[in-house]
């Protein structure tokens, strides 16, 4: 009898640390957003993947700015780049316009295709590089031929721009391919949930799973700092 006891027990214990889990990751997580520090406010990330995005209700929900995905690679273009472009610019929101570089074509081919779709624009956040591995095509360069065509896209785009870029280096990217250390640019900082320690983060990105008003299913909810 007490061993079935204990079996009970330990089934309903079981059951309650998933039930006390599917309500973190299904209810606290998307609707969370940290307390902003002075000078802070919210944001989003958003490509294709979004699609037609309501960007009033956007903004009613507190979202102040908004990177919007503008071109991949050499010829690659997000088919709602315009249309994101113009509707956070409709609304008041801040945009900025971001590259997902690949590692399958040349720097100054990329920063080409990146300045037709995004040209200089003096009222828009500064341009972004977005690294990461995953997504990307599948050939893997020596790290001093990456290092080159990164060099010479950013080279490119931000004489163009007349600014600074903003570097967005995922984990698997830096592991391959080392490049904060180097780096005398702001990041925009993937840290799940906690502030990012990196004093040179300009924008913090915490996680992909946010609920926000006037976008469909779930988006990259982000924290930018002033600076």
């Amino acid at each position: 009898m007490r061993r079935r006891r204990l079996i009970v027990v330990a089934i309903a214990a079981g059951a309650l640390l998933v039930g006390l889990a599917a309500v973190f990751w299904f209810v606290f997580v998307p609707n969370w957003r940290p307390p902003l520090a002075d000078g802070e406010r919210y944001g989003v990330d958003v490509s294709a993947h979004q699609g037609e995005i309501e960007w009033e209700q956007v903004a009613e929900d507190g979202i102040q700015f908004a990177y919007i995905k503008a071109t991949e690679g050499q010829g690659w273009i997000d088919e709602w780049f315009a249309a994101n472009w113009a509707g956070a610019a409709r609304v008041g929101i801040d945009r900025g316009a971001y590259h997902f570089f690949t590692l399958c074509a040349a720097g100054d081919e990329q920063a080409r295709n990146f300045l037709r779709v995004a040209p200089p624009d003096d009222d828009a956040l500064p341009p972004v590089i977005d690294l990461e591995l995953t997504g990307n095509c599948a050939a893997r360069p020596p790290a001093d031929e990456v290092a080159k065509h990164v060099a010479t896209f950013v080279r490119i785009v931000e004489q163009e721009w007349g600014r600074d870029m903003l570097f967005y280096v995922r984990p698997d990217w830096e592991k391959l391919y080392p490049i904060r250390g180097s780096l005398d640019r702001q990041l925009w900082e993937v840290r799940f949930l906690r502030r990012p320690t990196d004093d040179r983060w300009h924008v913090w990105q915490l996680h992909g799973f946010a609920n926000v008003e006037g976008i469909s299913g779930s988006v990259d909810l982000d924290v930018m700092r002033a600076g």
